[in-house]
């Protein structure tokens, strides 16, 4: 591990870096895993049972929350937001506050080579597709297909950039799923 600016740095003993990680100053890591050569920006919080993949960059002011796996080569820009609870409450029907069986955990994909751009809240559930491009400030309530573009609130596809899971490049399209 490699640590840029080693300030604030909360890394729990259940974490598992890979080699080459690169941490910011003001991360806290618990119960996750990240990827060989990934570098994690100041102010992100990952949590437990969340798995980075390699060569991934997570920019700063990011929130990961458990139930969301992301492979490797993924961008994730500034002050991205998961979530991973479509029905979020404080208490239990009792009135008691709520805890973990309380409520419903969603899992969400991102898949390799996809970009997600700064201001994003990605809603649990959903998969990205691979080398899906997410416009900065769109809110992701659906599956996006792989290779598709998507912008706004919420998420609607602009272009199919005929990208395939393997390759990086492509030839543009009108068409797309989201």
């Amino acid at each position: 591990m490699n640590t840029s600016n080693g300030v604030g740095l909360r890394i729990g003993e259940d974490v598992i870096l890979g080699n080459g990680v690169k941490l910011f100053g003001h991360v806290n890591l618990y119960g996750c895993e990240i990827g060989d050569h990934t570098r994690i920006g100041s102010f992100v919080e990952i949590q437990t049972a969340v798995k980075v993949g390699s060569r991934c960059k997570i920019s700063s002011h990011t929130f990961i929350c458990t139930g969301v796996t992301i492979e490797d080569e993924v961008f994730v820009g500034h002050g991205v937001m998961f979530t991973n609870d479509c029905w979020p409450r404080s208490t239990a029907g009792d009135g008691r506050l709520a805890a973990e069986g309380d409520w419903q955990c969603l899992s969400t994909l991102v898949q390799k080579g996809a970009s997600i751009g700064s201001g994003c809240t990605i809603l649990g559930g959903v998969v990205i597709g691979a080398n899906a491009m997410i416009g900065a400030g769109s809110v992701v309530t659906r599956d996006v297909a792989a290779g598709t573009t998507v912008v706004g609130n919420p998420a609607r596809p602009i272009k199919s950039r005929g990208i395939s899971a393997d390759k990086g490049n492509g030839v543009s399209a009108d068409s797309g799923k989201a």
